[in-house]
């Protein structure tokens, strides 16, 4: 069975349920959705979720813990990783919930398409389930452009272990694959935790922990992997990113010079932005009135009274001037 998988809390609600509306403008009831939770705060989310039959919470416990403490021990062996958290706490790990997308690998779909919560479905994935016929990995993004947000750019090691043309062109992000169930059993996790005990771990990049832990998977397991911005003729390619301010709105859906998006990701906007938002703050940010639209497909709409506020705005003089005299918080 085929499905789409998310990572969500009741912190990131809003975006949720914007996502959840996109797939079903898409597919409908048909397209079965499993959301695993990055913590404890899922009672919003369990109680909206009641009135989607096709969707369900994740909660597996002994395949969560499997999971937390498979990445427990990978920054147990990294170097540096906890000196660049700026915390020394043995029981802290950075955005350890991240993770929890790796339950995927123990889930209810044999394919599986992860999206993160902060994405929106604008079309259908039909072609991207397809291709797991011949491949084990398939990606649809850009962030070969940028290894530094995956792996430590600056260590020899990294050379070593995968030479740098692999690591230009076969790097993705975590915001969005498919992939198949038991593709990391337990006989794979420890030949994969031996390899970053003799000297691996030190290529991670502490501050990204989920996406450079999954690259690495990916590419030490030497699977299957395509990338469709690679792969799909440049006339057939979109991009994805909100970061783009080129794309073209028509009927709730985006286009890229004419074709249109897959997915739209709201890479680098906060989920306090949405929240604002939802809760009646005029906040601007990149294809807002497409996130409103799907977040509000089945209830109103916030209504404003102020004039738009960006959400990258510079903070004013006078709120400088109080943080630089330290009475602001």
């Amino acid at each position: 069975m085929n499905g789409i998988c998310t990572l969500a809390n009741d912190l990131v609600y809003d975006q949720l349920i914007a996502l959840l509306n996109s797939i079903e403008a898409i597919y409908g009831h048909t397209m079965p959705v499993c959301i695993y939770p990055y913590d404890d705060r899922v009672e919003k989310i369990a109680e909206a979720i009641r009135a989607r039959p096709q969707v369900q919470l994740y909660q597996d416990r002994a395949s969560i813990e499997r999971w937390d403490q498979f990445v427990r021990q990978i920054w147990d062996l990294h170097p540096t990783a906890r000196q660049r958290w700026g915390n020394s706490d043995p029981a802290y790990y950075h955005r350890v919930g991240t993770h929890r997308r790796f339950c995927a690998f123990d889930g209810p779909f044999e394919r599986f398409l992860y999206m993160d919560a902060d994405t929106l479905l604008l079309d259908s994935v039909d072609s991207i389930f397809a291709a797991l016929g011949r491949h084990d990995w398939v990606v649809y993004d850009f962030q070969y452009k940028d290894p530094t947000h995956v792996y430590e750019m600056g260590t020899a090691k990294l050379d070593q272990i995968f030479g740098l043309e692999r690591v230009q062109t076969e790097i993705f992000c975590s915001g969005f694959y498919a992939s198949k169930r038991y593709l990391f059993d337990q006989a794979a996790r420890e030949q994969l935790l031996q390899a970053l005990r003799n000297g691996d771990a030190e290529i991670l990049y502490p501050m990204a922990p989920d996406q450079t832990i999954l690259n690495y998977m990916v590419m030490k397991s030497a699977i299957s992997s395509l990338n469709l911005a690679l792969s799909l003729p440049a006339s057939q390619r979109t991009g994805n990113s909100v970061t783009s301010p080129h794309f073209i709105e028509r009927d709730h859906r985006l286009y890229d010079r004419g074709k249109r998006l897959t997915y739209l990701h709201y890479i680098g906007i906060s989920s306090q932005w949405f929240a604002r938002l939802c809760a009646g703050e005029n906040i601007d940010f990149p294809y807002r009135d497409l996130f409103l639209h799907y977040r509000y497909l089945k209830e109103p709409r916030p209504s404003f009274s102020t004039l738009p506020k960006p959400y990258n705005a510079r903070p004013s003089l006078m709120q400088r001037v109080i943080k630089k005299v330290g009475l602001g918080r």
